[in-house]
């Protein structure tokens, strides 16, 4: 109970932070659009902290990262399970994990999402610039009559022409 209150008051206006019931909770490492972020989710059995909490990186989020670098993280993050065992240990495990990111994702390739959009593009056609103009609007010559007689001589409309009439 004490480290859940702990926990709510570390974490409070932290986007990273979700609590997703009283003994789960999910931690980002990392910023959202960076390739390299992870989510961390810790669940606290019924005998925690004597017992070690499940740790999972099951979630959606992690889907680009490779199981060979989430097994790597999962071990890493056992190993200081271990050391802590005992003790309240949830704040220790997502600080550990932010503190060794870069560590923890040396291996991950950058470039998965970039390949997608690449080929997306691959079948349109590019138009050269050169063959587009822009055209401008013509006007007729009442038309650039009547702009002209409500701007004044910079081309500028006067001060409060768009003004609602208030009081009738």
């Amino acid at each position: 109970q004490m480290e859940l209150e702990a926990l709510r008051s570390i974490y409070e206006g932290d986007v990273c932070f979700r609590e997703l019931s009283p003994v789960s909770f999910q931690y980002r490492i990392g910023e959202s659009g960076d390739p390299k972020a992870f989510l961390i989710e810790v669940s606290w059995p019924e005998t925690y902290p004597q017992t070690a909490p499940v740790i999972s990186m099951d979630a959606f989020f992690n889907n680009t990262i490779s199981s060979a670098i989430k097994r790597s993280i999962l071990d890493k993050l056992m190993v200081e399970v271990e050391a802590n065992l005992g003790t309240a240990m949830t704040y220790t495990l997502f600080e550990y994990a932010k503190d060794n990111k870069e560590v923890f994702m040396e291996n991950q390739p950058v470039n998965t999402v970039t390949s997608v959009s690449n080929s997306i593009a691959v079948g349109t056609p590019d138009v050269p610039a050169s063959k587009k103009k822009d055209k401008k609007e013509q006007l007729s010559k009442t038309q650039k009559r009547k702009l002209a007689d409500k701007t004044d001589n910079k081309g500028e409309l006067p001060r409060g022409w768009n003004w609602v009439d208030v009081i009738k």
